[in-house]
């Protein structure tokens, strides 16, 4: 153990980041508790499920749940290894609806075809990283507006832990969101979850997002065993003990693609279905890491971050790995954040959960146990920590403050990163150019710009 400990040291710097293994892997386990939900949802919104006439049309459930850890398993392991930071990867929300829906309900391309458009945004992000443009682009982003992002990011987790919970949902009538019905077992299950980690933060318990959503499990548990007919958690399986622990993995849809796209939606069509995709999956992640490293210190006074390309390399690999594995494009996730709240701040935080994920691929039962309504507590706190940096924001200077405003807004009220940092980059130039300021703004902020101005034209008109 001491020549293990010793090993660890040596390789993630614990002393020099202020922490320890113990943290780590408790962070690490944090972090991954928050995302398996992943595990589930994933194969879910690939699959159809529940989704009218499109229902059984979709990949098979088990093959794609298998393909969905295995990917943000070994991408995880990667990304805390190369990159030493507390980052954890898996497919992403938002752009698995955008294959599922967009590509093949609505574009009529079918499966392989579909991940092929995945593997190829995947490619050419990775040549953008590889010729340090994405990079650069990071640190030509104003201090303010990457404030701004990490503060929208938490708007977002927090709007995300309200609406899985139940507790914020959207309505028949014509409102946009409303308060959820105050009854039944998820929502007292949600209520009971988000009074015991405000308790166990308030008493600074080491550990509260962690003890917060395993003491709601084991509430969930109970409860689901006391009151049978009080049922209704939409997670597989959810606050239920399962009747078989182990699975087997099934790989029968890994490696599957299909270069006929171009035929069939035409050249124009699909090079503007893969710009699309290639432009939110390229902005979400650099919210991301902007605010995952806000948050934690990793960001320097001048908005940047070292060792910042290993990120976006590992990251636009993911995307290409994902859609070779039919699993969607696996980016960094926002849900990095809890880890960050318990104290993580090393790569062996993202080794944890990747080594985690593995294990879902034999134990998804026994993951599929937790329910959203446990980890929207630790979210929504989540969101609370982000949301402190808005200090920092010069809300007297019109010029920084609107286009963080917007940024910080949009990003929860259109339910996208990208969306949000889009708004902020056209607001900021803006703004910018009216006050005859053009050449504070640096040249690939303008590109940026232009970038976001074509893909909401092309939004537009489609």
């Amino acid at each position: 153990m001491p020549a293990s400990g010793s090993l660890l040291e040596s390789y993630f710097g614990f002393r020099q980041h202020g922490t320890d293994a113990r943290t780590e892997i408790r962070a690490g386990l944090a972090t991954f508790m928050v995302m398996a939900y992943i595990i589930f949802v994933n194969p879910a919104i690939l699959g159809f499920s529940g989704i009218g006439p499109l229902e059984g049309k979709g990949l098979p459930f088990a093959p794609t749940l298998t393909v969905t850890c295995f990917t943000a398993g070994l991408l995880s392991i990667a990304m805390g290894l190369y990159s030493k930071y507390p980052l954890a990867m898996a497919p992403g929300m938002g752009l698995n609806a955008f294959v599922a829906f967009e590509l093949v309900a609505h574009r009529g391309l079918t499966w392989p075809q579909a991940m092929t458009v995945v593997f190829l945004e995947g490619l050419i992000i990775l040549l953008l990283v590889l010729t340090r443009f994405r990079e650069a682009l990071m640190n030509a982003v104003p201090l303010t507006l990457k404030l701004a992002i990490s503060v929208g990011i938490g708007l977002f987790i927090a709007f995300i832990g309200f609406f899985t919970s139940g507790f914020v949902v959207k309505p028949s009538s014509p409102l946009p969101v409303a308060l959820g019905p105050m009854r039944g077992l998820p929502i007292a299950v949600f209520v009971i979850g988000l009074l015991l980690t405000l308790a166990l933060m308030a008493r600074r318990v080491r550990g509260a997002l962690l003890l917060g959503i395993v003491g709601t499990t084991v509430i969930a548990i109970a409860l689901n065993g006391l009151f049978a007919g009080w049922q209704g958690f939409t997670t597989p399986g959810a606050a239920q003990i399962p009747r078989a622990i182990v699975q087997l993995p099934d790989f029968s849809t890994f490696g599957r693609l299909d270069f006929g796209l171009f035929a069939k939606m035409g050249v124009l069509a699909a090079v503007l279905a893969i710009f699309s995709m290639m432009l939110s999956d390229f902005f979400d992640t650099i919210g991301t890491v902007i605010g995952v490293g806000e948050k934690a210190g990793f960001v320097d006074r001048e908005g940047r971050m070292a060792r910042l390309n290993r990120v976006l390399l590992v990251d636009s690999v993911g995307a290409m790995f994902g859609g070779w594995a039919n699993a969607s494009t696996n980016t960094t996730y926002i849900e990095s954040a809890a880890g960050v709240a318990e104290g993580g701040r090393t790569g062996l935080v993202s080794v944890v959960v990747g080594v985690l994920f593995l294990l879902a691929m034999w134990f998804a039962p026994l993951a599929g146990v937790i329910p959203a309504q446990a980890t929207a507590p630790a979210l929504i706190l989540v969101g609370f920590y982000m949301m402190t940096l808005a200090r920092e924001i010069p809300w007297d200077d019109v010029e920084e403050a609107l286009p963080a405003f917007l940024t910080m807004l949009v990003m929860p009220f259109t339910w996208s990163i990208s969306n949000g940092i889009g708004a902020g980059f056209i607001a900021y130039v803006v703004i910018k150019l009216v006050r005859g300021k053009a050449g504070q703004v640096h040249g690939l902020l303008y590109l940026a710009t232009l970038a976001f101005l074509v893909y909401f034209c092309v939004s537009l008109l489609s």
